[in-house]
């Protein structure tokens, strides 16, 4: 049994194995530039806003997810393990690897 994981933005989707951490499942999406950090909710790289499902969080660091932002449905990936599906938000540094066509239009604003 797997879980199927969506992204909003950029309407991908893949499976996630239970007991693996969400942040994994993500590596096998195959993108360039998908950051990995620390793998242990330190570092806040991952960070991802659960729109809909159930999950479990590991301990994170504060610095990164705080107590309000946790209970707004906030993770890091790293430290998140489903236990149904879920609709999820990218929205730590990994964004430009998930939705590159978006980094594109904002180094275009910035005139870069």
């Amino acid at each position: 049994m797997t879980f199927t994981i969506q992204i909003t933005d950029s309407g991908d989707s893949f499976p996630c194995k239970p007991n693996e951490m969400l942040l994994l499942a993500m590596v096998r999406l195959g993108r360039k530039g998908i950051p990995v950090g620390c793998r242990n909710g330190g570092c806040g790289v991952c960070k991802v806003h659960v729109k809909s499902g159930e999950y479990s969080n590991g301990k994170m660091s504060r610095a990164h997810v705080t107590e309000q932002e946790e209970q707004d449905g906030y993770a890091l990936a790293c430290r998140c393990q489903p236990s149904s599906d879920l609709v999820i938000e990218v929205v730590g540094k990994m964004r430009k690897a998930v939705h590159p066509e978006q980094a594109v239009v904002i180094k275009t604003e910035r005139g870069e």
